[in-house]
């Protein structure tokens, strides 16, 4: 993992991503190169950064469809399905970039074929390389201190897909643990030094995922050794930070949020926000005009006005704020007066509010919020008072996510699918709190990458 502007990036995934890039751009001038005749002069100075410009913006395209994430599901049907959207836009788009780049006097139809096939062939690559077997090229080997519950969500984080660039050395039990949780094959029975065992297994990380650290439980003189041996000592919180990008609720102190890094706000940081709140939100509610009259009208035809939907959600600072919606459910959807969480198959929503909803258009309104301050482009999804009282009560810190102005999207709205219960709600908040911890311009523009790829895909939708 590399952390950069305070996100931690998949090391894998960008040296995959820089690998594809090169070949793109290397590809297209060689092939530029067996194109141009005895009376064709290449120009080098034009053509060189035109192509390295066409790489990074259709690397950028592919990353943002999550070709660059490893696939859940393994088998051709699904990495088909997984391919078949990135295809079908990438390629009208590689088309319109290749026009647009300035490729000086040599820009033959040849050129085209080639930009198009290179990129088809980057894409299949993909598909196949992230549907094969973990790899042990670059992976980052693991060892866990631990063999309990808090071990046994470990094990499982690090087995998943999007773990495949960790491989695990094994699980070492202590008198802490309790009954043992984790796959006894993954367990080591060792009782040496555990300097010893880093250095033998070259492990290049040691997770401890011991909970309770008071009277001696960790052996911290052993720890030391072991990162003065190069490797990286994680606790829990640290792990699935760096891993899942979240900040988890059951191993957060009040003094983690206060002497940790991040969570810093600042006059700088909140102008460079809004500044590019207002910009995108313009050129946003531009694009987005034509869609969103259509969509009136459909609200019209099927169900009569009103057409926005005008709720109270709580923002930045526990202030209160009118929300605007595109209508989505029945006129009567909460005639009994009682707030109620929104399910994944309401039977209140509407047929055109189903589509809006699943294609996120009914969000589109926000965007005026966001013009009067209200919200962000990017930040935790605002809720309404009763629901907050509510999970303020049951749920620690759940009011840190509200030092930040709520967002149309989020890092938990991309990353998590829809909630509608307390349990889903502290799932959210553990994406949140990360966001709320490391919040950059870098980090909301992966974000809105990241919402393009589930509103085209219809992940989450609800």
């Amino acid at each position: 993992m590399l952390k950069i502007f305070s996100h931690h990036i998949s090391s894998h995934s960008l040296v995959n991503l820089l690998i594809d890039a090169l070949v793109l751009a290397v590809g297209m001038l060689i092939g530029f190169t067996l194109q141009s005749g005895a009376g064709t002069v290449l120009d080098w100075r034009m053509a060189v950064p035109s192509a390295l410009a066409f790489a990074v913006t259709m690397m950028v395209l592919n990353s943002a469809f999550g070709l660059y994430k490893p696939f859940a599901d393994a088998s051709l049907r699904s990495v088909a399905g997984r391919l078949a959207l990135p295809v079908l836009v990438s390629m009208p788009v590689a088309y319109g970039v290749y026009h647009v780049l300035p490729w000086g006097h040599f820009a033959p139809e040849a050129g085209e074929i080639t930009a198009v096939l290179l990129l088809g062939f980057v894409m299949l690559n993909r598909g196949i390389v992230n549907r094969g077997q973990r790899s042990a090229l670059m992976a980052r080997r693991v060892l866990v201190l631990g063999a309990g519950e808090d071990a046994a969500l470990v094990e499982k984080v690090l087995t998943a897909p999007e773990s495949r660039a960790l491989s695990v050395v094994g699980f070492i039990p202590t008198a802490q643990d309790g009954v043992r949780a984790v796959s006894p094959s993954r367990v080591l029975e060792f009782s040496g030094r555990l300097a010893d065992l880093v250095r033998r297994e070259q492990v290049d990380e040691v997770i401890v995922a011991v909970r309770e650290r008071r009277g001696g439980v960790l052996p911290l003189r052993e720890l030391l050794d072991c990162k003065m041996l190069g490797a990286k000592v994680l606790d829990l919180s640290s792990f699935y930070e760096r891993v899942q990008g979240q900040v988890r609720i059951e191993s957060l102190k009040a003094s983690w949020l206060i002497y940790g890094e991040g969570f810093r706000q600042g006059l700088v940081r909140s102008v460079v926000k809004r500044v590019f709140d207002l910009v995108a939100s313009i050129v946003l509610l531009v694009l987005a005009l034509p869609v969103m009259i259509i969509a009136a009208i459909a609200i019209l035809i099927e169900d009569g006005a009103p057409l926005f939907y005008f709720q109270e959600r709580v923002g930045q600072g526990g202030r209160s704020f009118r929300v605007i919606k595109f209508r989505s459910m029945r006129r009567d959807a909460e005639k009994d007066g009682k707030p109620k969480w929104a399910q994944s198959n309401d039977d209140r929503v509407t047929r055109v509010g189903r589509f809006l909803r699943k294609t996120r258009i009914d969000e589109l309104p926000q965007l005026i919020n966001v013009l009067k301050g209200e919200m962000s482009m990017v930040g935790p999804r605002p809720e309404r008072p009763y629901f907050v009282d509510k999970l303020t009560e049951e749920i620690p810190f759940y009011a840190v996510r509200h030092c930040v102005k709520p967002g149309v999207t989020g890092w938990a709205q991309v990353r998590y699918q829809y909630g509608a219960s307390v349990d889903d709600a502290l799932q959210k908040l553990q994406f949140d709190l990360y966001y709320v911890k490391n919040h950059t311009l870098f980090l909301d523009s992966l974000v809105l990458c990241e919402t393009v790829r589930v509103v085209l895909t219809g992940q989450g939708a609800h």
